[in-house]
């Protein structure tokens, strides 16, 4: 297995992207490969010793999308960029996926141009991990489509399903549909109809949830569309931040309650694994016909390094089989109007 890892793309790239694929196929036991795509001289020049004698090798590609930059004009002009030249690879079969801390829309973009959705759906989403009181709980879309239409709500309670079983290993993961209240008739138009084809379907769906479901653990798998999820994304981020500021002031408040924090350190380490996103690695782009894991542009080497992990697991799942599986056991009525 070969994972194509964007080394120039990220707030903190290359060197930190170097280094958590250093960190990911010293953990892998020969189980994959990494290939760093980026400027070629420049990576050679930096990492030359600290990448040799490693399963990691080096492809060119002679330009970078900045964070800010446009995806349209990113695909339209910078054909030699370091995500297209890895999603490039990944359509031809030399890599077997691809992660990126760049310019989210641009790795997005590309991996429609190159790759394409899988048969039978009609928009991929972003899926991305929330620690919840019950261990975790999927959340998709968190970014890829601002608007949706009710059979594209039904379509990510799928892929989030079959996620859910197939890599996280939960079986009948219980699917939650993001609305103001429990009841069928709340939420837009959109969501009163999504309710309704996620009812009719096979899917173990369990109602409409109310955004504290996601960190209470009320369902494995939460579906809303990209603008709704994006925003639940950033806020948690804030609120997590603001959590970890808090105890670490209240703790240096006093000489007592410093005394007790080191009783408490193991509870604290566990409490800030749970709650912090390199542990998660990265956002698996669902529905698209590949693999790509997109990753928060401030990642240090540790988020990078489970991201590679994340995506070698899609892969080594063959998650893109069972969830075309799923569709072929479904009539298109389930989830297309």
């Amino acid at each position: 297995m070969r994972i194509a890892v964007d080394a120039m793309g990220g707030d903190h790239a290359p060197e930190r992207i170097v280094a958590g694929a250093v960190e990911a196929v010293a953990s892998a036991r020969g189980r994959y490969e990494v290939v760093l795509v980026g400027n070629r001289s420049l990576l050679e020049e930096r990492f030359s010793k600290l990448l040799r004698g490693l399963p990691i090798d080096i492809v060119n590609a002679s330009e970078v999308v900045a964070m800010d930059e446009a995806p349209s004009t990113a695909l339209r002009h910078k054909r030699d960029s370091s995500i297209a030249v890895a999603m490039e690879m990944h359509r031809t079969g030399e890599a077997d996926a691809v992660v990126s801390a760049g310019n989210t829309g641009a790795a997005m973009a590309s991996a429609l141009h190159s790759l394409g959705c899988l048969p039978g759906l009609s928009r991929p989403a972003i899926a991305s991990l929330f620690p919840s009181a019950r261990g975790t709980a999927l959340v998709l879309d968190v970014g890829a489509n601002i608007e949706c239409r009710p059979s594209n709500l039904a379509e990510f309670g799928l892929m989030g399903s079959v996620y859910a079983e197939h890599v996280l290993g939960i079986d009948r993961p219980r699917i939650g549909l993001l609305s103001i209240g429990e009841e069928s008739g709340k939420g837009t138009e959109v969501v009163v109809e999504a309710h309704q084809h996620l009812l009719n379907s096979s899917l173990n769906f369990v109602g409409n949830m109310q955004g504290r479901d996601i960190l209470t653990g009320e369902v494995d798998v939460m579906v809303c569309d990209g603008f709704t999820g994006n925003v639940i994304l950033k806020f948690t981020e804030g609120i997590i931040s603001l959590l970890t500021a808090g105890v670490k002031r209240s703790l240096s408040k006093s000489p007592l309650a410093r005394v007790g924090a080191l009783f408490m350190s193991p509870v604290f380490k566990q409490l800030k694994r749970e709650l912090n996103y390199e542990e998660y690695g990265g956002a698996p782009m669902l529905g698209i016909d590949g693999v790509l894991v997109i990753c928060h542009g401030g990642s240090t080497a540790k988020a990078i390094k489970n991201a590679v992990i994340v995506a070698s697991r899609i892969v080594e799942e063959g998650l893109n089989n069972h969830i075309k599986a799923r569709l072929d056991k479904i009539h298109a009525s389930d989830l297309q109007r």
